[in-house]
C-alpha cells in the first residue's frame, strides 16, 4: 500500500485544475445501462471509483470503452447480458446501488448486492426500495441481495420522500426515465449533481423537469438513446482545494470550479477569514490574515455539505478561537477527529458535536486515513504542521482525488507518494 509523506508549513500559491465530479461521474456511468446506445462522457475523472464503476458496468455485460486513451473520455452502451451486481463489486462502492433501478427499468429484474462504501454510518437503502415498490417492482431481501422484479413493467407514481436522500432520489430519478405515466418525486434532493444527472437524461430524451428543486417531474418514455454529456467540475475538490489555500495561508486559483456550486462553503470560508473571488474560469481563495473560529451544521444541499465536514475541521483547527461542528447526515463522521488530536489539534466529540479549540500549531505526526473526505483533512493538517506527517492508507484517498501530489507539488507543497 501507498503512503504519503508530507512536510509542511509552506504557503500553496499557484493553480489547479478541478477535475470531473466524483459524485457525477458515477451516477451518469450507470445512466449509459438506459440504452443501448452509446453514452459519451467527457471530463471523467480518473479515480478508483470510477475504475470500480466500470468494472461493474462489464459485470452487466455492457461496453465501456476509453475513446481517447487517457480515460478523460468515455464511450458506454450495448445490450445487457447479465441482471446481477455482485457482492465482491458493489461493496467496495455504496454508488453501486445505483445499478438498480435502471436494471430494472430496462430489464424488468435486477439482483443486487446491498452494498458497501466508506465505513461513516449505515446509509440504509430503505428510501429506494419503498420508492421503487411504488413504480410497481416486487422486491424482496434474501442472502445480502435485493432480488428486485417488474413483470408488467414500472408506473408512474408519486413518491415522497421522508428525508432527501441523494442516492435514492437518482435511483428513483433514472427508473422512471422508462416508467409508464408521469412520476412526481417530492422532497427529491438538490445537489448540483442531481441537475447534471437530470440534463444528461434529457438529452438522452427523457422528459424532466424540476432539476434544483424539491420537486422532480418525470414523463416516462418509450425508450432513450445516445448522447454526449461533459460531467460537471467536482466541487468537493474544489471546496477541499480551497482548505489547502486557507489552513497554509496560501493563494490559490481553481481553474474550472464554479462558485454557485459551492453554496455555503463559500459563505463559510468567507467566516473564517478566507477570500473568495471568482470569474469564468474559476476560483481565486487566498488568505492574508488570521483565520477565526466558526461553528458548522452539516445539512442537505444548498446547506454545508457533509462530504465537506472533515476538510473543515483541520482549517478550523488552527483559527483562533473556538468553533463546533455539528454532523446531522451521518451518524459515524468522526473517525478522523483522534487522527488530528494526534498532530496537536483541541477536538473534543460530544455526540453528533465536536468542539474545536483552535491551537497556534500543529506537528507532523504518523497519521492513518479512514475514510475518503477523512484522508485529505490529514494532508490539509499535513500541509499546515511543522515537521513530518506520514499519512498511511492512502487508498481511500485515490477513490476520489486525482493526482493529488502532483497538485499540490505544483503549488509548493513538499508532499510525496512512497511504497510502504
Amino acid at each position: 500500500m501507498d503512503r504519503f509523506i508530507i512536510r509542511g508549513g509552506r504557503p500553496l500559491r499557484g493553480e489547479i485544475a478541478i477535475g470531473g465530479a466524483k459524485n457525477s461521474g458515477l451516477k451518469l456511468m450507470v445512466a449509459g445501462l438506459l440504452t443501448e446506445e452509446r453514452l459519451v462522457l467527457t471530463n471523467v475523472p480518473r479515480i478508483a471509483d470510477m475504475d470500480t464503476m466500470r468494472a461493474l458496468l462489464l459485470q452487466h455485460g455492457v461496453a465501456v470503452e476509453d475513446v481517447k486513451g487517457d480515460g478523460g473520455t468515455l464511450s458506454i452502451g450495448g445490450s445487457i447480458t447479465g441482471t446481477e451486481a455482485p457482492y465482491d463489486i458493489v461493496s467496495r462502492m455504496r454508488a453501486s446501488i445505483l445499478v438498480l433501478g435502471p436494471l430494472l427499468a430496462r430489464c424488468g429484474e435486477a439482483r443486487v448486492s446491498l452494498p458497501g462504501g466508506c465505513a461513516i454510518g449505515t446509509r440504509p437503502v430503505d428510501l429506494h426500495l419503498k420508492g421503487l415498490e411504488g413504480l410497481g417492482a416486487q422486491i424482496r431481501l434474501e442472502g445480502g441481495y435485493i432480488h428486485a422484479t417488474a413483470p408488467k413493467g414500472l408506473t408512474g407514481d408519486r413518491i415522497v420522500l421522508p428525508f432527501a436522500s441523494v442516492g435514492a432520489t437518482e435511483n428513483l430519478l433514472m427508473a422512471a426515465t422508462l416508467a409508464k405515466g408521469r412520476t412526481e418525486i417530492v422532497n427529491a434532493a438538490r445537489e448540483p449533481e442531481i441537475s447534471d444527472l437530470v440534463e444528461c437524461l434529457n438529452r438522452m430524451g427523457a422528459r424532466i423537469s424540476g432539476a434544483g428543486t424539491g420537486t422532480l417531474v418525470i414523463d416516462g418514455v418509450e425508450a432513450l438513446h445516445g448522447a454526449e454529456h461533459r460531467i460537471m467540475p467536482d466541487r468537493i475538490e474544489c471546496g477541499t482545494y480551497a482548505c489547502a489555500a486557507g489552513i497554509t495561508g496560501g493563494d490559490l486559483y481553481l481553474r474550472g470550479g464554479r462558485v454557485d456550486d459551492l453554496g455555503a462553503v463559500v459563505r463559510t470560508l468567507e467566516e473564517a477569514g478566507v477570500e473568495v473571488t471568482s470569474d469564468a474560469e474559476g476560483i481565486r481563495v487566498r488568505r492574508t490574515g488570521a483565520l477565526r473560529g466558526v461553528d458548522i451544521m452539516t445539512e442537505p444541499y444548498p446547506g454545508f455539505p457533509t462530504d465537506m465536514q472533515a476538510q473543515f475541521m483541520a482549517l478550523l483547527s488552527v483559527a483562533e478561537g473556538a468553533s463546533m461542528v455539528t454532523e446531522t447526515i451521518f451518524e459515524n463522521r468522526f473517525m478522523h477527529v483522534p487522527e488530528l488530536n494526534r498532530m496537536g489539534a483541541r477536538i473534543n466529540v460530544h455526540g453528533s458535536s465536536a468542539i474545536i479549540r483552535g491551537v497556534h500549531g500543529l506537528s507532523g505526526a504518523p497519521v492513518m486515513a479512514t475514510d475518503l473526505r477523512a484522508s485529505f483533512s490529514l494532508i490539509l493538517a499535513g500541509l499546515a504542521a511543522h515537521g513530518e506527517t506520514i499519512l498511511s492508507r492512502v487508498y481511500h484517498l485515490d477513490r476520489g482525488y486525482e493526482a493529488v501530489e502532483k497538485k499540490l507539488s505544483a503549488c509548493g507543497a513538499l508532499i510525496e507518494r512512497v511504497r510502504e
